[in-house]
């Protein structure tokens, strides 16, 4: 159970990462980065380090507009081949990004960024589950394109969306919607609160 003392400042505007955080019971508030701080993958950037470097900018773009507070950041990408999947800008791109991984075993990776201000140094770790997804039928695929499930969502696909054709082999399943809750919990652990 969370300590009911720490209040966390959450540096996004995903609502999945705050539902994860409310029904796990932790107090916080929502200070969203400035959209500077999402910049895209640099080159020979690898997915852990894309994921790592991303939630330090948006943690740290919020501490620099807080006085005092616990600041929390977090990206999420999937990876297929060594291909980073972030989130689709459009329906053929979600398209394409479904059929690359349809049939095939995929990552998704999650960075974690606690930045405690004003004193403290940003801490920050990476979180990986490994996933395979059925192979979609053509019929499938058009039905969840044309739902827009796909939407605001790294790889195109949303696994709390209980899609039944995505499965994790490894892994934390909080990490897949986007906030790996083992990690936070055990990184607040170690963090002098």
């Amino acid at each position: 159970m969370p300590d009911p003392s720490v209040q966390l400042i959450l540096a996004s505007q995903s609502p999945r990462r705050r539902e994860l955080l409310a029904a796990a019971g932790y107090r916080f508030e929502v200070r969203p980065p400035a959209e500077s701080a999402e910049s895209g993958q640099f080159p020979g950037e690898s997915a852990a380090e894309l994921v790592a470097r991303l939630a330090r900018q948006k943690a740290g773009d919020v501490a620099r507009r807080i006085d005092t507070g616990l600041v929390l950041g977090c990206d999420t990408v999937a990876e297929c081949d060594g291909e980073i999947l972030g989130k689709p800008a459009d329906e053929q791109q979600a398209r394409e990004m479904l059929q690359k991984l349809s049939g095939r075993e995929h990552r998704v990776f999650s960075g974690l960024c606690l930045w405690r201000v004003p004193d403290g140094e940003p801490t920050t770790r990476v979180a990986v589950t490994t996933l395979r997804m059925d192979r979609l039928s053509k019929g499938q695929l058009d039905a969840y394109l044309a739902g827009g499930g796909w939407q605001g969502k790294a790889g195109a696909f949303g696994y709390q969306d209980q899609l039944g054709w995505v499965h994790v082999l490894e892994g934390s399943e909080s990490n897949v919607v986007g906030l790996p809750m083992e990690l936070l919990a055990e990184m607040l652990a170690q963090c002098e609160v």
